[in-house]
């Protein structure tokens, strides 16, 4: 399994193609409901490819100076249960800590908060939020920065 930073057009597609076969099919999303305003140049994609063929990603964007946005968190739906999700997030968290983010938030489906608790986000809200598709729980985690070799913070 082969973890890529997506960053040219072929890689972002993968990860269209992840969400348009784990999401849009399966809960019946439209394209538009399902690739708004975030899905552009400003956006940071991680794909998880088995033999090339892409399986698995998220994305993530800024919200503030500080913090990031996760979302669109996608395993197809054969290849769950297997990790993949706990991947792409980690991943995903290495990436926002390089670039000196200090939070990343999420709206997670209430099916999903367990998931997200057992890699470290908290609840910040009992407040339902109505995410277009879902009724998401806001969640939250504060990054611990490693020190950087050769510089100081």
């Amino acid at each position: 399994m082969e973890t890529i930073r997506a960053t040219e057009t072929w890689q972002r597609a993968g990860a269209y193609y992840v969400r348009i076969q784990a999401m849009a099919k399966q809960y019946h999303i439209t394209l538009r409901e399902e690739f708004d305003e975030h899905d552009g140049p400003d956006t940071d994609y991680i794909v998880l490819l088995d033999e090339e063929f892409p399986v698995a990603t998220c994305r993530f964007y800024e919200i503030e100076k500080d913090s990031v946005m996760i979302g669109r968190v996608v395993v197809l739906p054969e290849y769950r249960n297997q990790g993949l999700g706990s991947r792409v997030i980690q991943e995903a968290e290495e990436w926002v800590r390089e670039q000196g983010y200090k939070k990343i938030v999420l709206e997670s489906r209430d099916v999903a908060v367990e998931f997200y608790r057992k890699l470290g986000y908290e609840v910040v809200s009992d407040q339902m939020i109505h995410g277009g598709t879902f009724q998401c729980i806001r969640m939250e985690k504060e990054l611990q920065h490693t020190a950087v070799r050769g510089a100081e913070k």
